[in-house]
């Protein structure tokens, strides 16, 4: 989803915004490709990435195709990326999202069984994911608890039990906003702070 906020750096500060999102990836596979992503000698760095990992590693090993990845080799994983993408420039900034919550029950509706997918699961990888970013010293998203501050939020967030709603989808754009706000990167990547492309242009 595209916040009100995106579309103020997208037209009026005239940043390019990439969204990359793999179906059924894990932080393994994401390794796998991470060079090809983010080549270090890039002419051009990204200012700032949002990388999420965390919902396919959690599931349980034991269903079909599972993409499980074992917790220890996750946290590694994550570390392994995280470093790389902060090692692209000086000026890269890294926001890292946690494992979100589910909804067991609606997962079963949807799809028979619960694929694999359990809360409690999903809380032991964010946890993880958020003490590793703080040993890293990277800014966080606790997705996990984020979610269920809505009180409405097995109704309201996902519509298969795992996959954002529009309203999930703003609960988590709020706290990138947050975040952005909040922290004190130079140069600042707050949408109020940004300088304009081309300032220097008149009528």
């Amino acid at each position: 989803m595209v916040t009100s906020s995106l579309l103020d750096i997208i037209f009026y500060k005239m940043a390019d915004i990439l969204l990359r999102g793999y179906a059924g990836w894990n932080s393994r596979m994401a390794l796998q490709v991470l060079d090809r992503i983010f080549p270090k000698d890039a002419e051009i760095q990204p200012s700032l990435v949002i990388l999420y990992f965390g919902g396919n590693d959690s599931i349980d090993p034991e269903v079909p195709d599972s993409t499980h990845v074992p917790l220890e080799e996750y946290v590694e994983n994550m570390k392994k990326i995280a470093l790389h993408i902060k090692g692209l420039s000086e000026k890269t900034r890294l926001i890292l999202l946690s494992t979100p919550t589910v909804n067991e029950d609606q997962i079963v509706q949807c799809y028979g069984d619960n694929v694999g997918r359990t809360n409690e699961k999903s809380r032991i990888y964010s946890e993880a994911c958020i003490q590793l970013s703080q040993e890293l010293g990277d800014k966080v998203i606790d997705l996990w608890s984020a979610l269920q501050e809505r009180p409405d939020w097995l109704t309201t967030c996902f519509w298969d039990g795992m996959h954002l709603t529009r309203e999930g989808s703003e609960i988590v754009a709020k706290k990138i906003k947050m975040v952005l706000t909040e922290a004190e990167w130079e140069p600042s990547l707050h949408w109020e702070k940004m300088p304009d492309e081309f300032s220097d242009i008149t009528i």
